[in-house]
């Protein structure tokens, strides 16, 4: 029996509601432990913002009582916020080689390598963090190495799946080790928490082989170069790739930071069979005919920055697309980027390349590297979970996930969905809500980590939809009166060619409202600036419908 005031609670930091930067947390009494610590890209509403990170606010507050971060896998949503964090909470990591090799990329990157703690792990290991125990087993996804979790805390043991599918024939024979699961199962887990990307999905995951079979054919019968486009960190695809360019004995050009990286580290510590002279630079691809090319790129959500956006823009500065060449997008879109995709697509059906797109039986250019609803089943079926937080996913998929759990025998009112900050609390075995912990998105900006908030988003908003209007005016100090101005500027507003009288309707209005200000000895700049917003805001919009962020400049000499 525990004592009074001991209890074990789980918290999601994030990945929760939502597809990306997840981080999740498990303390009992003074220990603390995080899982995973991710990062997601910025939708449309985000403006300027390079990556979204969780707020790891409750770990700062704590952390003295921080043991330790586990790490399930290498993908970005799982390892993008730990240069973030270990900058704030140097904390020791424990993850797979693969994981260890990526995230040791990103904190030489910021500086950061030589004083971080980096433990290497694998799914044979066991680690004792304070009072809790942690164990590991094989499971399969789209990278090499994934790992889940099991937690014997004195509550009871606690597994986090982290993310899997149940391939069979998996291309890098990492097989799921069902009988570690099972073993887990019978031995009685208290809580799962499983992820839900596929929950909608019936039926069961392809395996990734069926795409390197698609790839090779496409790649043998491309009439002249060979453009393909995956996540970098797909690393299965990657080797399919490349034994689909040694099959049609195509030269493999490599492009995208993310791809060269991790095609490096994975290649390094033997993930990737690359044979020699196989690769070339993108600028030797003039001295080979079209079709002894292939080019592996980033790019398939279609950012606009990327390698594959630059090419469907012929803005790329070594190599172009050309009529008949052969474009390749192994991966669907994440929601929200439909669009951007699409665009790309466009682009290159109107440069005159044979463009291959779609997931599933369309083109089988792609497979997720998620379990769909039969797979969650049998997770949950070999888990036998008491209690179940169905994780990593939006509403909707966390929803299914749990109508899935109730069909295989778990109890209705033991099934939690929760929000990000949410808490879970487990005393005497027995779970329940209770509170929240801080948490949010941190918006990476440059430099900048956590210094741009919703203002400076509006702000954005604003400019992007109705542009700036500056007014400059230049009093004198002594006499108080206008020296000169003012003076209008427009940007991203009107043009002041074509909007003459509107400029000079600004210019006496904001002359009137000062002269009249000055008459009341008004002379306080934050009073005159306000009158001023106020005053050319309601003409604006009564003249344009738009809402132009107005900037007062106010000189004394």
């Amino acid at each position: 029996m525990n004592k009074q005031g001991n209890k074990l609670i789980i918290a999601a930091l994030g990945g929760v509601n939502e597809i990306g930067k997840n981080m999740y947390l498990l303390q009992y009494n003074e220990d603390i432990i995080v899982i995973d610590c991710g990062s997601k890209f910025p939708d449309e509403s985000f403006l300027g913002i390079d990556l979204i990170i969780p707020d790891a606010t409750y770990l700062l507050e704590n952390k003295d009582k921080v043991r330790a971060l586990i790490v399930t896998h290498g993908h970005e949503d799982h390892i993008g916020g730990i240069p973030y964090l270990l900058k704030q909470l140097n904390i020791p990591i424990y993850a797979s080689k693969l994981t260890i090799g990526l995230i040791e990329v990103k904190l030489k990157e910021l500086g950061i390598l030589n004083e971080s703690k980096l433990n290497l792990i694998d799914a044979n290991a066991s680690i004792d963090l304070g009072t809790v125990n942690v164990t590991f087993f094989g499971t399969s996804h789209s990278i090499p190495d994934c790992l889940g979790i099991v937690f014997q805390t004195p509550e009871g043991t606690v597994v986090h799946t982290g993310d899997f599918k149940f391939d069979m024939s998996p291309v890098n024979k990492q097989y799921p080790d069902l009988h570690r699961m099972a073993d887990i199962g019978k031995n009685g887990v208290l809580l799962l928490l499983s992820e839900s990307t596929n929950a909608e999905r019936p039926g069961f995951t392809p395996s990734e082989r069926l795409v390197g079979e698609h790839i090779t054919e496409a790649f043998s019968k491309a009439q002249q170069k060979v453009f393909i486009s995956t996540f970098a960190s797909n690393v299965h695809r990657v080797q399919q790739i490349i034994d689909a360019a040694v099959k049609s004995h195509r030269k493999l050009v490599l492009l995208g930071r993310s791809m060269i990286n991790t095609t490096s580290v994975a290649k390094e510590l033997g993930y990737l069979n690359i044979p020699e002279n196989l690769l070339i630079e993108a600028g030797e691809t003039d001295r080979y005919a079209p079709e002894e090319i292939a080019v592996l790129c980033t790019g398939s959500q279609g950012e606009p920055m990327a390698v594959l956006s630059r090419l469907a823009s012929s803005s790329h500065r070594q190599i172009d697309i050309m009529p008949g060449d052969t474009v390749i997008i192994a991966a669907t879109a994440i929601p929200g980027n439909e669009r951007n995709v699409a665009r790309i697509i466009d682009n290159f059906y109107l440069l005159g390349a044979q463009v291959i797109y779609g997931s599933g039986s369309a083109t089988g250019m792609h497979v997720s590297g998620h379990g769909s609803q039969e797979e969650l089943k049998l997770m949950l079926t070999l888990m036998k979970p008491k209690y179940f937080i169905p994780v990593h996913g939006e509403f909707r998929m966390l929803h299914q996930h749990r109508l899935l759990a109730q069909s295989v025998g778990v109890d209705e009112e033991n099934i939690f969905i929760v929000s990000n900050g949410e808490v879970v609390e487990i005393r005497d075995k027995i779970a329940r809500k209770d509170g929240k912990i801080p948490t949010g998105n941190i918006l990476v900006d440059g430099l900048g980590i956590g210094d741009i908030g919703n203002v400076v988003l509006r702000d954005r908003k604003q400019l992007s939809e109705d542009g700036m209007l500056v007014i400059v005016i230049t009093l004198s100090k002594t006499e108080g009166h206008i020296l000169s101005g003012p003076d209008i500027i427009s940007r991203g507003f009107v043009y002041v060619r074509d909007s003459e009288v509107l400029m000079r309707d600004i210019n006496q209005l904001a002359l009137s409202t000062i002269e009249k200000l000055l008459e009341e000895n008004v002379n306080q700049w934050n009073l005159i600036k306000q009158s001023l917003k106020e005053s050319l805001g309601r003409f604006l919009f009564a003249q344009t419908k738009r809402r132009p962020m107005i900037l007062p400049i106010i000189i004394e000499i």
